[in-house]
């Protein structure tokens, strides 16, 4: 069962079924009177960044700000959130409408990587802020040792510069090339620019990601890994 693994009990059951609503299940209903879980998802996302950030700023002290930074963002990534959400069993559990459900929905990373962002709202919404870290810190801590051991938060950018600061002709620079969804739940698209020219590009869900996956596609263009 979903709540099992998941170690929390509902008080009201309703905030649990909303978090595992979609919004092309919701669109599809009639009357229109059941709600989509993207606004506990964009509680959640605040809730995940905070505790994480603490545990993090705790557990790693030896770790400058910039560092901590990186390693947050490879530990909250959609990546990881969508690994959790298969260990759980959202990919299960989660209602979607027809058509998502024919185009593969259950195996699309974001609305699974969504689902656990918008689970953790309701549970703080249900319980408050104990319950919330306790189900974050389940795969917080793991995720973050693996993340040091593989290091999974490289600054590709800073790689990236060093390699062309060798050829002082060449210049680059960074430009949005376009942004897509909702204010709370946008994807950028950045386009890095090699000597004027657009050499690779990325997308991310801040501006700062999509540069650093732009400079990561850029280096496996150039056979670095």
């Amino acid at each position: 069962m979903l709540k099992d693994k998941i170690g929390y009990r509902f008080q009201n059951n309703s905030l649990f079924q909303k978090a595992l609503t979609h919004s092309s299940y919701a669109n599809e209903q009639r009357p229109k009177h059941i709600h989509n879980n993207e606004r506990l998802e964009f509680l959640g996302d605040s809730v995940l960044g905070f505790v994480s950030a603490d545990y993090l700023y705790n557990h790693f002290p030896e770790l400058p700000e910039g560092e901590l930074t990186k390693l947050r963002a490879a530990v909250v990534c959609e990546q990881t959130l969508y690994e959790i959400a298969k260990e759980l069993g959202i990919d299960q559990e989660i209602r979607l409408g027809h058509g998502e459900e024919m185009g593969g929905g259950r195996e699309r990373p974001s609305i699974l990587a969504d689902a656990v962002e918008a689970i953790l709202g309701a549970i703080y919404l249900d319980g408050g802020i104990e319950p919330a870290r306790a189900f974050v810190l389940s795969f917080v801590p793991r995720k973050a040792e693996a993340a040091r051991r593989g290091g999974a938060f490289k600054d590709y950018k800073t790689m990236l510069q060093e390699i062309v600061q060798k050829n002082r002709q060449e210049t680059l620079e960074y430009r949005l090339a376009g942004a897509e969804g909702p204010d709370h739940n946008k994807i950028f698209t950045m386009e890095l620019l090699l000597n004027s020219n657009v050499f690779a590009c990325g997308r991310g869900r801040s501006k700062k990601e999509a540069e650093q996956m732009a400079a990561r596609q850029a280096l496996e263009m150039m056979g670095k890994k």
